[in-house]
């Protein structure tokens, strides 16, 4: 079974940077889509950045500028640097995974456990 497995959440100071990461672990063939969303405290999950197989992101309106994501697609790794943080960047970030293949099935979509991001001075 394929899992997700994230890291880099943490406190970090206004303007500040973090870097998280979420590996997809398990025999993998390709991933067609990876990105991340987040949820803040009484608010609906919402995209953050997503980043295809042919390389294509898409990034929500507050983050541009300011969040780049990555993939590393030997490690099947997605990436995602947060500079300049806000405090309205608090939430838990989800990595997610879309069209995961490997050689017995095809999961349509995967989600991370959460990673807590806290952006106070």
């Amino acid at each position: 079974q394929v899992q997700l497995v994230e890291s880099g959440g943490g406190l970090e100071q206004p303007g500040g940077s973090l870097r998280l990461s979420c590996a997809a672990s398990g025999t993998i063939v390709n991933i067609n889509v990876m990105g991340w969303y987040r949820q803040a405290p009484g608010k609906e999950r919402e995209l953050v950045a997503t980043f295809t197989g042919g390389g294509s992101t898409n990034y929500a309106d507050s983050v541009k500028g300011r969040f780049t994501i990555s993939r590393d697609n030997p490690k099947n790794t997605v990436y995602l640097q947060m500079n300049s943080l806000k405090p309205e960047d608090t939430a838990v970030y989800y990595c997610n995974a879309a069209g995961v293949i490997t050689r017995t099935r095809i999961d349509r979509e995967l989600w991370g456990q959460g990673t807590l991001v806290t952006v106070s001075a």
